[in-house]
């Protein structure tokens, strides 16, 4: 029986014909268009251990004005003259003892690559039915590669007329989500022709979010060999001046923390939170996770575990910090067992949460 005039079949098949094709007159060059795309942003990694991969990246890192927000004339020497002379080994063996030697890449790229293919293959099987053929997704990193300029000029080339950003960070922070943004609307400063831009709102408190939490935790804690007496938040730190200057990441991140306490039922003696990955000597948002996971193995608790919503995928920060450091902090202060609970990553709860964001932030278009 013949495809019915305007079913689905037959309308990919025009479109594919009219891309192959297109309707300009002779001479025009030709022009891909008619595809939505959707760009998945995390923070970034280095191109390789080495000293120079490590320079590189933590030059563009700590160079970004959002991240560092001392004065040029003030930050410039200790960057240059300090801490990009020996930052870059120490954290060069950092990522060393997490670098997927497979791929040959930090595990970031792994996962956010995978979390790509997995939303693709989601949107093209779902109800968006044939039109989840014209989504295309990709994946770019605020600093390092792929590059946010690279990607967003490769959608483009495929047809997309519209594009979706979304950076992976649940809770907004002017130093995560907006520079990844800034990133964004730098590269459009530089395109002629320039696609319709939609960026997606944090999700600290999507129902969508906090259950995929909540599930992938029992899971997790169901693994264990131990119950554990205290679990840990952990989400990133940024300076209490950032706060203090009106940034809403502290309050994203204690409303995270209370919604998933009370959908796990727990008291806060047993599921407190703290805040990691402070760097220099300005105060950063308290109380920080070192210094609690080491007093509570002085005050006698033997098991820990620890998680870290804030995270979309697991990184140095939740690998080898939380993993390695704070581990051992704990077990050299009288602690017998530890666990660094895994992300979301590309998990089904959390493309769950990827793809529920994605197909809402796609209304009208698709």
């Amino acid at each position: 029986m013949p495809t019915p005039p305007g079913a689905p079949a037959e309308d990919a098949a025009r479109r594919d014909r009219m891309r192959a094709k297109g309707p300009w007159p002779a001479g025009h060059p030709p022009v891909k268009f008619g595809r939505v795309g959707v760009l998945l942003m995390n923070l970034g990694t280095p191109d390789a251990t080495d000293y120079w991969s490590m320079r590189r990246y933590l030059r563009e890192f700590l160079s970004d004005r959002r991240v560092i927000e001392e004065p040029r004339w003030k930050w410039w020497p200790i960057l240059n003259l300090i801490i990009l002379q020996t930052r870059p080994q120490k954290k060069g063996k950092d990522y060393d003892t997490i670098w997927n030697r497979e791929r040959d890449e930090g595990p970031l790229k792994t996962i956010t690559r995978d979390q790509t293919e997995k939303l693709a293959a989601r949107l093209a099987e779902g109800a968006l039915g044939d039109k989840g053929r014209d989504v295309v997704v990709d994946w770019a990193m605020r600093y390092g590669n792929p590059s946010v300029a690279d990607r967003l000029a490769a959608l483009q080339a495929q047809g997309c007329e519209k594009i979706l950003a979304v950076p992976l960070y649940p809770q907004y922070a002017a130093a995560t989500s907006a520079t990844a943004c800034d990133k964004l609307f730098e590269a459009l400063m530089a395109m002629r022709w320039q696609p319709a831009i939609r960026i997606a709102p944090p999700y600290h408190d999507e129902p969508v979010y906090i259950d995929a939490l909540a599930s992938s935790l029992r899971e997790e804690l169901g693994r264990l060999d131990f119950e554990p007496e205290r679990i840990l938040v952990s989400f990133h730190g940024v300076p209490q001046s950032y706060l203090d200057k009106g940034d809403p990441y502290h309050c994203h991140c204690a409303k995270t923390w209370r919604l998933l306490r009370e959908q796990m039922g727990w008291p806060v003696e047993r599921f407190p939170m703290s805040f990691q990955s402070r760097f220099g000597p300005e105060e950063w948002l308290k109380p920080y996770t070192d210094e609690t996971v080491k007093a509570m193995a002085a005050e006698g608790v033997k098991r820990l575990a620890v998680v870290t919503p804030g995270f979309s995928a697991d990184c140095l920060e939740t690998i080898e910090e939380i993993g390695g450091e704070n581990c051992e902090y704990f077990l050299h202060g009288g602690g017998e067992k530890f666990a660094a609970i895994p992300c979301l990553n590309a998990s089904p709860q959390g493309m769950a949460v990827i793809e529920s964001i994605v197909r809402r932030e796609l209304q009208g278009w698709i």
